[in-house]
């Protein structure tokens, strides 16, 4: 599967990527980790990549998750990841998109049209009726991505994510598929 953009391109990462992989986490570990949960160590090491790997491919087969690489085009080069996590089916038919870039790769636009590409696919491809987003509230680069891709913000969630030891308030932004 692959999705193509402009300047840059979304797949699954595959297995023998697994070193790419882990390169991008370590070299950005505090950068991602001012947004993100804590992190066992065993995430960053082969071993602990290969079974977030495995574990993307069994959601993927079992339509939970879509876990994406962020290439540029033309190097081939893994810059970042995406991914529709807690996709719910039945009356909901939702999910949630989170994402990471490389602190190198910031402000050049990759972000934003990967999250447009994904968006297509959900809608397009999935069938998805709403997709939502979390961001902390002082991160205003990640919104703005959220907003350039279409999404809305609908509110504060209070202190509803632990990071960094801290329950943190996130920004609830959402897009409803244009054709429901």
């Amino acid at each position: 599967m692959l999705i193509k953009g402009e300047r840059i391109h979304l797949r699954p990462i595959h297995i023998e990527e697994v070193d790419a992989l882990l390169d991008l986490n370590v070299r950005n570990k505090d950068f991602f980790k001012r947004y993100s949960m804590i992190r066992e160590e065993k995430y960053y090491t082969v071993e602990g990549q290969i079974e977030r790997l495995r574990q993307f491919e069994d959601n993927r087969k079992k339509d939970l998750g879509y876990h994406f690489g962020i290439y540029l085009n033309q190097a081939e080069t893994l810059i970042g990841t995406i991914d529709l996590f807690q996709v719910l089916r039945s009356s909901l038919q939702s999910a949630f998109i989170g994402y990471f870039l490389d602190q190198q790769h910031n402000g050049k636009g990759y972000m934003t049209e990967a999250a447009k590409l994904v968006v297509k696919y959900a809608f397009g491809d999935l069938h998805l009726h709403r997709i939502e987003a979390g961001v902390m509230p002082h991160n205003i680069g990640s919104i703005r991505v959220l907003e350039k891709a279409g999404f809305h913000k609908e509110g504060i969630a209070k202190k509803n994510v632990k990071i960094n030891g801290k329950w943190e308030d996130h920004q609830v932004l959402a897009i409803i598929n244009p054709n429901d």
